[in-house]
């Protein structure tokens, strides 16, 4: 197995922007399980593509200092026999895709390493068995949904056996369940093949615990690395970083003298509050956080769907029977497994697909009767991958062509919404020479800039650490409280509890269950925030960070004041 060292390593993509990375020192032994984490552009993505041997010669950009598989620099290995080595799953699945079906895609990797058909063939089944993709083998994968596309990616890789394994963000499109299945196989991998694991993963509540060892990086250096993640977690709170779980950041916020990583360790320490809790009739006073929307008007409905089918031209049947209604200032999240019909919902509401059957009106009007570009004013949509948006040379000419396009004026809106999204900075910048979360708020801006009256968001959060997602959870309450109706997919729990008013959750192209995120997101294996499952059947109602801090202060005065009296 390899040892990974690295010295004074330095590299820059281009020569206007600081160094992406800047005099990394690190040594990874064999076997090890590594977290990287840090803010948007902290240079995680490009430490990975370093030790994969991917920079500077498929990026360009200035490099110093070296990396050494085994005491061997990689500038002096073929890339064959790094790839033989060191399998990377990129942040952006359709980047690493090249082949035409599922099953194509998985081979072509053992093809090039000349396998025998046999070992392939087991390989597969393996693979595909592990990842739910037995039944997709001879699907065409521009068909496949975003998650689905980023389980094929890990597949290719996972398939030809790599001793180090590097992942970018595996699990940012993926439903909570495929989640922790990828999670739980990487882990195996890790403890029983004795693969080396180097992760980067922005939602710490689903890997924080798995790590044997956690980098924290910022501005391209490695500002802590530590093996315990209670160290890890103590520090960022010291610190005021972002990067530690909810739970951890909960316990932090009431000065707890215990911090847990795990929901197993959270419900240790709340034991002997569990009296206490039942004795206490009405326990969580505090109402959920509502938000004030201005005067609209509410008798009409913005988006009204009626008895919805849809199919696409192979046949397949994606969307069944729905019927919704959103109205003005409404922030709705739509949740479900990968494939489930969410994107297509959603394209038939901003006139992108057109009904088989029943209708969709906006505003009273049948979007079957508009074009897309008589819906674009009032009906922004952001699809899953932001790169489908960035084309011109700057930020602001990105902008711009937004507003030119669809004969609106600027008057100063295109520098207002890049400030809401703490991106004035990146103005003159060309967008590919920006991180993932960087392009994602890009993008949104592009379509913002409209001032729409319904926002549409295809995993909005992807790629975003927890401050930027903080951001734009606050920035989407603040356009939600404007009367601006809000209709977001993902698959971020921790997100949609904080933001979100009502969950929709979709199954096999139907709406199974909709209503408040209070009882949506409760009580549930997979669909609920760390929070939700800590109090579980010790406070009834807690979803949101705020509610979780409520009941814990509550548990822990109305625990001293008992003592006290005793």
């Amino acid at each position: 197995m390899a040892v990974i060292k690295i010295k004074d390593l330095i590299y820059n993509y281009t020569d206007t922007r600081k160094p992406s990375l800047d005099k990394i020192n690190l040594e990874i032994p064999e076997g090890q399980f590594v977290l990287v984490v840090g803010g948007s552009g902290s240079g995680k993505s490009s430490l990975l593509r370093a030790i994969a041997g991917l920079i500077p010669d498929f990026y360009g950009g200035s490099y110093g200092g070296a990396v050494y598989l085994d005491n061997i620099n990689l500038r002096q290995l073929d890339r064959r026999n790094i790839v033989n080595r060191v399998g990377m799953v990129f942040q952006d699945p359709e980047s690493q895709l090249v082949m035409s079906s599922v099953e194509q895609e998985i081979v072509f990797g053992m093809e090039n390493l000349g396998l025998p058909n046999h070992l392939m063939k087991r390989r597969l089944m393996e693979v595909t068995s592990a990842l739910g993709l037995s039944n997709h083998l001879n699907i065409f994968i521009p068909e496949l949904s975003g998650g689905q596309k980023q389980k094929v990616a890990l597949a290719s890789v996972l398939a030809m056996q790599p001793e180090i394994l590097i992942l970018d963000e595996p699990t940012s499109q993926l439903d909570p369940v495929a989640s922790e299945e990828i999670l739980s196989i990487v882990k195996r991998l890790n403890e029983e093949n004795g693969i080396t694991v180097i992760l980067v993963e922005q939602r710490l509540e689903r890997c924080f615990h798995l790590a044997d060892r956690i980098l924290v990086m910022d501005k391209g250096q490695i500002v802590l690395d530590q093996n315990a993640p209670e160290t890890v977690a103590n520090w960022a709170l010291k610190n005021n970083s972002p990067f530690v779980p909810p739970l951890a950041k909960l316990f932090a916020s009431v000065q707890y003298p215990e911090i847990p990583t795990t929901v197993k360790q959270g419900r240790e320490i709340l034991k002997p509050y569990y009296q206490l809790c039942k004795s206490s009739a009405g326990f969580l006073s505090a109402p959920n956080k509502k938000v004030e929307i201005m005067e609209i008007n509410k008798d009409q409905p913005m988006v009204e769907i009626k008895n919805l089918w849809f199919t696409y031209a192979n046949g397949k049947e994606v969307l069944k029977n729905i019927s919704i209604q959103l109205k003005p200032g409404d922030f709705t999240i739509i949740m479900g497994g990968n494939g489930a019909g969410k994107t297509t919902l959603i394209k038939n509401i901003n006139g992108l697909l057109k009904p088989g059957r029943g209708v969709v009106q906006f505003q009273g009007k049948d979007t079957k009767k508009l074009s897309v570009e008589e819906l674009a004013p009032d009906v922004a949509y952001l699809a899953q991958d932001p790169n489908d948006y960035l084309f011109l040379p700057t930020v602001r000419e990105e902008l711009a062509f937004t507003l030119t396009n669809l004969n609106l004026a600027d008057n100063g809106i295109s520098q207002e919404t890049l400030a809401r999204l703490k991106m004035s900075s990146f103005e003159e910048v060309n967008p590919r020479d920006l991180s993932t979360g960087e392009r994602q708020r890009v993008a949104l801006a592009s379509v913002l800039v409209t001032r729409p009256k319904l926002l549409l968001l295809d995993e909005p959060t992807r790629g975003l650490d927890y401050q930027l997602k903080q951001e734009l959870g606050n920035l989407l309450v603040q356009l939600q409280a404007e009367g601006t109706t809000i209709m977001v997919i993902t698959h971020d729990v921790e997100f949609a509890a904080e933001y979100a008013t009502n969950i929709i959750f979709m199954a096999e192209g139907s709406i199974i269950a909709c209503g408040h995120k209070n009882d949506m997101l409760s009580n549930s294996t997979f669909y609920s925030p760390q929070i939700n499952k800590l109090f579980n059947n010790i406070v009834d109602g807690v979803v949101t960070f705020d509610q979780g801090k409520e009941a814990l202060n509550k548990l822990i005065k109305l625990n001293e004041n008992i003592a006290i009296s005793v």
